[in-house]
């Protein structure tokens, strides 16, 4: 099965009490296309500039994805830099430089308008829906978004999630899109709007599924060290996609497969904190991931 991802390909720096970390691999695609471990046909859409170096590009394609959709074009890589608090769950953005990111136009190329998923990665609306436009007949569409989308171009997201099967959103974003204090609520209205299915992200108290026939709240794995968890939503999505890409789930699937996917995407997600950047999803193997999803389900059912 293929998965076609449009996001960024950027590099973070990444401050936190014990260390701090320069320029190092980041962006939703790259977080995305690791985690998915292999499950399904990754293809990345985005945009580097010209010092963006070419081991980075090898690492992705290393782990599975195809990397010819990202252009490499003249100028300066996205790159974000933060700092985190003392609870390493508050953090500062200290900086945010587009670079060539700021003039993206996705390309996809011809044979991957066939793709079976699509995720759209927190960009413009207009650029999801260009894409989305692009695409033959996908199988399932997923969006994720920010505060920022839902706050200036209220318009362009509302006609793009019209067109979607799944948002994924933090728990504020879910409030701010609909202004519904209560969750339950929220991904009712978001429902409304288009979306067959809302996942709803609360950092380290877990996810939320909201489907047709089912709700289903999963916690956070405990971890014994939180490194840096700069990525672990878009960790989380990769997991997610690559369970339902590797079920072969469509629109019309029961809500079975969507509640694995979201167990799978929390396991992938517990990963990512566990190191700097990609370091932690790199660690993962098939014996470890098989203990922690035991770890998972052990929490959840005595």
């Amino acid at each position: 099965m293929s998965i076609l991802v449009v996001g960024s390909v950027a590099y973070d720096t990444v401050e936190t009490p014990r260390e701090k970390r320069d320029r190092q691999l980041g962006g939703s695609a790259s977080f995305f296309a690791i985690a998915t471990r292999g499950r399904g046909d990754v293809r990345c859409v985005g945009v580097v500039g010209d010092d963006f170096r070419q081991e980075d590009l090898e690492l992705l394609a290393e782990r599975g994805a195809d990397v010819t959709g990202i252009q490499r074009v003249p100028g300066k890589s996205f790159h974000w830099s933060g700092r985190y608090h003392e609870d390493m769950i508050e953090r500062d953005t200290l900086a945010t430089e587009l670079g060539v990111f700021a003039d993206f136009q996705p390309r996809i190329p011809d044979a991957w308008k066939e793709s079976e998923y699509l995720f759209l990665a927190n960009i413009h609306p207009a650029l999801q829906g260009h894409v989305l436009e692009a695409m033959t007949a996908p199988r399932l569409v997923a969006l994720d978004t920010m505060n920022l989308w839902i706050e200036t171009t209220p318009d362009e997201l509302q006609a793009i999630l019209a067109r979607v099967d799944i948002l994924l959103v933090n728990d504020g974003e879910a409030r701010q899109l609909t202004g519904e204090r209560s969750l339950a609520h929220a991904a009712a209205a978001i429902r409304a709007m288009g979306p067959d299915r809302v996942v709803v992200k609360k950092g380290e108290h877990g996810a939320l599924y909201f489907g047709p026939d089912s709700v289903l709240a999963v916690p956070a794995i405990i971890l014994d060290d939180v490194i840096d968890p700069t990525g672990a939503g878009d960790c989380f999505a990769g997991g997610f996609m690559g369970s339902l890409a590797e079920a072969g789930a469509t629109r019309d699937s029961s809500d079975k497969v969507f509640r694995q996917a979201m167990l799978d995407g929390t396991v992938t997600a517990s990963f990512c904190p566990e190191g700097f950047n990609v370091e932690g999803l790199l660690k993962i193997d098939d014996a470890a991931y098989a203990a922690r999803m035991a770890v998972l389900k052990g929490m959840m059912i005595p």
